[in-house]
């Protein structure tokens, strides 16, 4: 938890959306998703708001961890809304500068994107944080098995899912301690403009990039060693199990569906 990036740090407690199957709270996690695309106004994102905090609320997982969840993503967020405000017209002009302008219209747009934004950050960490890393890759093989019979290479896929999600939190950890190694030989991260910075990570990416590859060549070697083969018959030694819990989630993310259907036609 003390990791900069939540996306892919479990957090073991007992919650009710921990005992969940992971592939309830994957379909659910994009369900929802495609759902915030479909709130267009302060009524349906404040909906989808409620409904996501009585999420976070169930997962019982301290709110500075979704906090660490969205500031990795922060500029970004920033970027995108001043890019909407400055450059969206339409409605009434506030203030107008040559080919700048904040109008209405982007006031609007700036609002419904961030909204967005924080709504899709905040339930994918709330996916991450209540699943294993591995039980995430489980549910997502198990969801794309239909895809066999087209020739999809299904285990292929969730192998690389979990080995992606395993080694997020150690690159992170591996990127902390190299810059805390150029710290203390003088490198100053922190001052200068954009450029400047980007040019002193340079001495960060490289050796970053080299003990992945290292690290990766090193773990493709055990599994030949060990006579992996992804188009084989595997055994799970973790079975997934559709329990009545699940079937009671999915009825609450169509009951929410529903609500968030009448809300729009009512306010639109």
């Amino acid at each position: 938890m003390k990791n900069s990036v939540v996306f892919g740090s479990y957090v073991p407690i007992d919650s009710p959306i921990h005992r969940l199957d992971p592939r309830a709270k994957l379909m659910i996690c994009f369900w929802y998703v495609i759902l915030v695309f479909f709130a267009n106004n302060l009524w349906t994102n404040l909906w989808m708001a409620v409904f996501l905090v009585g999420l976070i609320l169930m997962t019982r997982v301290p709110l500075v961890s979704y906090w660490r969840g969205i500031k990795p993503m922060l500029w970004i967020i920033i970027f995108t809304i001043a890019v909407q405000i400055l450059f969206s017209s339409g409605g009434h002009v506030y203030w107008h500068w040559g080919w700048m302008a904040i109008t209405s219209g982007g006031i609007h747009q700036c609002g419904l994107i961030f909204a967005r934004f924080v709504l899709i950050i905040i339930s994918s960490t709330v996916l991450t944080v209540t699943t294993p890393p591995l039980q995430l890759a489980d549910a997502v093989e198990s969801i794309m098995q239909p895809l066999k019979f087209l020739h999809v290479p299904v285990n292929s896929i969730a192998l690389m899912l979990s080995i992606a999600l395993r080694f997020i939190p150690t690159i992170v950890n591996e990127v902390q301690q190299i810059m805390n190694a150029q710290r203390a030989r003088g490198a100053n991260f922190d001052s200068g403009n954009v450029l400047n910075r980007a040019k002193r990570l340079v001495p960060v990416l490289i050796p970053l990039f080299v003990s992945s590859f290292k690290r990766a060549e090193d773990l493709a070697t055990a599994m030949d060693a060990r006579g992996y083969d992804p188009d084989g018959k595997r055994t799970k030694y973790r079975v997934l199990q559709w329990h009545r819990r699940d079937s009671i989630a999915a009825l609450c993310m169509l009951i929410s569906t529903v609500v968030l259907a009448i809300i729009r036609i009512e306010f639109s």
